[in-house]
Order: structure tokens, then sequence, then C-alpha cells
């Protein structure tokens, strides 16, 4: 039994859309929905005075959905954790559009529970 650990950075994104709690709020919406994640509570968002950046995650039955924006680069990460096997949105078809971006790199990682599984694969 495993997971599925997903890695993002987005480049040449919207500066505007990186600084927006609302917009960013919206991301969340539209990845909990298409990948029918089980959200518990509310996002928490923390925006950062010196450069508007900012930090966000959302708490999941299946782990979590967390960003981080770099306006002053242009930039963000993105970390989805799921602890069961499950379809990847398609993240270079839907963040650009979402974020503004010119770039994304994905990587995906598979999770162990059972250290001697994963020694076998």
């Amino acid at each position: 039994m495993g997971g599925i650990e997903w890695l993002v950075e987005a480049f040449g994104c919207s500066e505007t859309i990186l600084r927006d709690p609302k917009k960013l709020a919206d991301l969340f919406d539209t990845i909990v929905s298409e990948m029918r994640l089980k959200p518990i509570g509310n996002p928490v968002w923390h925006q950062f005075p010196e450069t508007g950046g900012i930090t966000g995650v959302w708490l999941l039955q299946e782990s979590h959905l967390a960003i981080h924006t770099f306006p002053e680069f242009q930039s963000a990460c993105l970390n989805l954790f799921c602890c069961s096997k499950r379809s990847s949105l398609n993240w270079k078809t839907r963040l650009p559009h979402l974020l503004g971006a010119s770039e994304i790199q994905v990587r995906d990682y598979q999770r162990f529970y059972n250290r001697e599984k994963k020694a076998r694969t």
C-alpha cells in the first residue's frame, strides 16, 4: 500500500495572480474538485507583506495540498500528497491557465508505507 506525492514548480507566472488570495483559493478549489479530494475544513493562507507572496495549505482526508508563491520571481511551488494512489491532474495543461505560467515542471513520487515492499519494487 502506498500513496503518491506531486511536486510542481510553475515559472513565468502572473505576479498579479501570485499575490491574489482569491485566485489561489480558486486554484485550490479546482484541484480539489477535479481530483475528487476531500477537504477537512478550509484552507489557511498567509501573505508576506514584503513581497506579497502567499503560502497556503489545505488539510485533506487524503493528506494535504500546499502552495508557496514567489511573485518577485514569477514562480510558485505546489505540493499535493495523497495517501492512496490516484490519477494525476494534468498539471501542464491546467496550471498555465490558472497561474498564467509559461513553464511547468512536475515530479511525482510513489510513497510506500511498508519498507519491505519498497525493497522488492
